[in-house]
């Protein structure tokens, strides 16, 4: 059957296609074939390796992966709660029509944004250990934090401008109209919209927080779930591949439950439509000048 956008594949169409299948299949089970045998050689696929997590005990969890897990979503939480508001300052003062407002703030985003959160998270070590009384311990945890917030801050600012750029001028030329200043029409007519066309953007946002935790793992020592892998992995016997099996698996499940939760909201506010702005995804603020998009790391 024809349509206006699809036509209808013809005989040598479908036999490329399912050819195409059939290479793509055969090779994907070569490549499971070659890893399976690799891994089998090594003695990676051992019981005994795997033992500790798919045998029952909880030990390996409640001892390295639970620990690690925690310090993680602590971390990802307290960057998100103090970039949220941050970010949202900045984002607004991009907006202001007074330049001595607009400059500095554009400077603080750009300067944040184009430097490695690795980089930022080593300085912000540095930092504690020379200027603070914070103690040698909670210093990985506080560098961790500091990188993140100061990173996804000048990631988020883009998201709320991108959110109040996305509205009718309209908007704001009606309220401007009836007498309202520039701050109440950016409070009670503007922000409330753009929020909710930010906030799928905002949540996938978290995933980039998530991940981004693990770089103070390898680099600053701090115990996040990633370096409790490696912890794990010494105790029990150089089980590389299980423990970093069963970590990679809990990310999946946290990053897809918050990507699934972004795609609802993002169907939910569509369907609504309650906003009169388009609903704005992360890639989406990629499209404003100056933007070099989000979710990049060191």
């Amino acid at each position: 059957m024809s349509s206006v956008l699809y036509d209808a594949q013809g005989p040598r169409a479908k036999r490329r296609n399912i050819l195409y299948t059939v290479v793509f299949l055969a090779a994907l089970a070569a490549l499971v074939w070659w890893v399976y045998t690799a891994l089998d050689e090594k003695n990676q696929l051992d019981w005994a390796l795997w033992k500790p997590y798919l045998g029952g005990g909880t030990e390996a969890y409640s001892t390295y992966i639970w620990p690690g897990l925690q310090n993680t979503l602590k971390a990802a939480a307290l960057s998100m709660v103090i970039a949220l508001p941050l970010g949202a300052v900045l984002g607004i003062a991009r907006l202001s029509d007074h330049v001595w407002v607009r400059v500095p703030a554009a400077v603080v985003v750009e300067f944040f944004r184009a430097i490695p959160v690795l980089v930022l998270m080593i300085f912000g070590l540095a930092l504690f250990s020379q200027y603070t009384d914070v103690s040698s311990d909670d210093r990985p945890f506080y560098a961790v934090v500091t990188g993140l917030v100061l990173y996804n801050a000048s990631v988020l600012a883009e998201i709320v401008r991108a959110g109040i750029l996305s509205l009718p001028k309209g908007q704001s030329e009606a309220a401007m109209a009836i007498g309202l200043r520039k701050g109440q029409v950016m409070r009670t007519i503007l922000l409330p919209q753009a929020v909710t066309a930010m906030l799928p953007a905002i949540v996938s946002q978290l995933v980039v927080i998530v991940k981004d935790t693990a770089l103070g793992g390898a680099v600053l020592t701090f115990p996040e779930l990633l370096a409790s892998a490696n912890t794990a992995s010494a105790y029990y016997g150089a089980n590389t591949i299980a423990s970093f099996t069963i970590v990679a698996v809990i990310y999946l499940i946290i990053n897809f439950s918050l990507t699934t939760f972004a795609s609802w909201l993002e169907g939910r506010l569509r369907r609504r439509k309650k906003s009169t702005g388009a609903v704005l995804s992360v890639e989406d603020t990629a499209g404003i000048p100056g933007h070099a998009g989000t979710g990049t790391s060191a």
